[in-house]
C-alpha cells in the first residue's frame, strides 16, 4: 500500500505560503467592515445584521466549491482554479468596497457595500479553502500538525500586515478623517495594498505548487476504481460523516461565535471605553478604528507565538482546549480596561485561542476522512464556521439591547462562548481513516 512521502520544508511553506495574502485580504475585512459600516452611517444595534449575508453565502458556496474541486483536473491542477478564480473576485470587490460611497448617486451606499462585503467574505473563503484542502491531499498524517501549524503562523503574519496598514497608512501621512459618510482614504489606501499583495502570493502559488495528477492521486489516498465510479450526493456524505466532524463542529460553533462579536463590536468596545467616542464622525472614534486594527495584529503576535508551543503538547485535545480558556480569559478581561496598551493582554491571550482554531480542528477532521471526498467534507466544515456566525449575527442585536448598549458587554459574552468550546473539546474522540504510518517512506528532497 502506497502511502505519501514526507515532504521538505519547503513544499510545506510552499502549500500555504498564498495563506499570507488570502489572510491580509481577511484581516483587513474583519478589523474594518464595522467601522466602514459605522461611517457610512449604520445603527451600532444593526451592525451584526450587516454579517449575515457573508456567512450565509459562504456556506452555500463552500460545498459546491469543495464538490467541483474533486472532481476538477486541468494543467493548473484540481484546487489552485478555485484559488485564482476566488482571489481575482477578492481582488476587484477589495478595490470596491471602500468606495461605496462614491455610488450613492447610482444606488444606496448602504446596500452597495452590504453586496460587496457578501461577494468579498464569499471570495476570500473561495481563495482561502483550497490551501486546506492542498494539505489535505499532499501531505501525510504525520506531517499534517507540522503543515497546519506552517499555514497557521503565515495566516497570523498576514493578518498582522492587514490589521496594521490603517494606522502605518495614517503614520505616513495619509488622511484618516473624512468627510460623514465617507471612508477615510487610510482605509482605502490599505484595502488596495492588501489585493496587490494578494495578486502576488496568489501568483506564486499558482507557480510553485504542483498538485498530484489523478492517477497518482488515487494510488496515495488508496481510491479503489470502485470508488472512482462511486456516486454520493452531499446529503449522503454528510449522513456518512465521522463522527468527529460533528463534535468538533461543536467546538466551533462557539468558537466561531465568539469571534464573530469580536469582529463587529471591537472598534465600538475600544472607542467607547479607551476614547469615550460614540459618534462614528468623531477624530475619537476614527482613531479608536486604527487602534482596534493595532489590538487585532497584538492578537496575531500573540498566535505567533503559541502556535509552535501547541505541538509540544502531548495532548491535542488538552492543547485544544487550554488555547480556548485562554482566549476565553481574554475576552472576558476586555470590558474592565480603559487604557489603551493595557488592552495588548487581553488580545494576546485571544491569540491563543485563535492559533488552536486555525490548526486543530483541521488536522483532526482531515485524519478521519480519506482523500477522495476532501474537498466536500472541507467544504462542508466551513459550515461549522459560517453557521456560529448566522446565529450569533442573528442574535447579536437583540443581545445588545438586553445589554443597555454596551458594546463591552459583548466582548465578555465572546469569553463565556469561549469557555463552553473548551468544555465541548472533550466530547471529541479522534478518528483515523486508514492507519499506515509504518508504510511512509521518508523523502528527503
Amino acid at each position: 500500500m502506497r502511502a505519501k512521502p514526507d515532504l521538505s520544508f519547503r513544499k510545506l511553506w510552499d502549500l500555504s505560503f498564498g495563506f499570507f495574502g488570502v489572510q491580509i485580504a481577511y484581516a483587513l475585512q474583519s478589523a474594518n467592515i464595522s467601522r466602514i459600516f459605522a461611517t457610512l452611517g449604520a445603527d451600532p444595534h444593526n451592525l451584526s445584521y450587516f454579517w449575515i449575508l457573508p456567512p450565509l453565502a459562504g456556506i452555500i458556496v463552500q460545498p459546491i466549491v469543495g464538490v467541483l474541486s474533486d472532481h476538477t483536473w486541468n494543467r493548473l491542477g484540481r484546487r489552485i482554479p478555485y484559488l485564482i478564480a476566488g482571489s481575482a473576485i477578492a481582488v476587484a470587490v477589495m478595490c470596491l468596497l471602500p468606495n461605496a460611497a462614491l455610488f450613492k448617486e447610482h444606488i444606496n451606499a448602504m446596500w452597495f457595500g452590504l453586496i460587496a462585503l457578501m461577494m468579498l467574505d464569499t471570495s476570500i473563503n473561495m481563495a482561502m479553502q483550497p490551501f486546506k484542502m492542498l494539505v489535505g491531499d499532499m501531505v501525510n498524517e504525520r506531517q499534517k500538525g507540522t503543515a497546519y501549524s506552517i499555514q497557521s503562523f503565515l495566516s497570523n503574519a498576514g493578518s498582522l500586515a492587514g490589521y496594521l496598514f490603517p494606522i502605518l497608512f495614517t503614520y505616513i501621512g495619509i488622511n484618516n478623517i473624512a468627510a460623514p459618510g465617507i471612508v477615510p482614504d487610510s482605509v482605502v489606501f490599505s484595502f488596495y495594498g492588501g489585493a496587490i499583495i494578494l495578486i502576488l502570493c496568489t501568483l506564486y502559488s499558482a507557480f510553485r505548487i504542483k498538485e498530484m495528477p489523478p492517477k497518482e492521486f488515487r494510488a496515495f489516498h488508496h481510491i479503489s476504481d470502485r470508488e472512482v465510479a462511486e456516486k454520493k450526493g452531499i446529503l449522503s456524505l454528510l449522513r456518512d460523516a465521522p463522527k468527529v466532524f460533528w463534535t468538533v463542529g461543536a467546538v466551533q460553533f462557539f468558537c466561531w461565535a465568539a469571534f464573530m462579536y469580536m469582529w463587529t463590536y471591537s472598534t465600538g468596545t475600544i472607542a467607547d471605553n479607551v476614547w469615550h467616542a460614540t459618534d462614528p464622525t468623531s477624530p475619537g472614534y476614527q482613531a479608536a478604528g486604527n487602534w482596534t486594527g493595532v489590538l487585532f495584529a497584538i492578537q496575531a503576535v500573540g498566535s505567533v507565538c503559541w502556535a509552535p508551543l501547541l505541538p509540544l503538547i502531548k495532548k491535542r485535545k488538552t492543547a485544544y482546549s487550554l488555547s480556548l480558556l485562554i482566549g476565553g480569559a481574554g475576552f472576558a478581561a476586555i470590558p474592565f480596561i480603559h487604557d489603551a496598551y493595557l488592552m495588548f493582554i487581553p488580545f494576546f491571550l485571544i491569540g491563543c485561542a485563535w492559533a488552536a482554531m486555525l490548526a486543530i480542528p483541521f488536522t483532526i477532521l482531515t485524519n478521519s476522512i480519506s482523500g477522495k471526498n476532501m474537498g466536500v467534507y472541507l467544504g462542508l466544515f466551513n459550515g461549522t464556521i459560517c453557521i456560529p456566525q448566522i446565529v450569533a449575527a442573528l442574535a447579536g442585536g437583540s443581545i445588545l439591547r438586553w445589554a443597555g448598549g454596551s458594546q463591552p458587554v459583548m466582548l465578555g459574552i465572546s469569553g463565556l462562548l469561549l469557555g463552553i468550546g473548551a468544555l465541548c473539546v472533550f466530547f471529541i474522540k479522534e478518528t483515523f481513516a486508514y492507519k499506515n504510518k509504518e508504510n511512509y517512506t521518508p523523502n528527503e528532497n
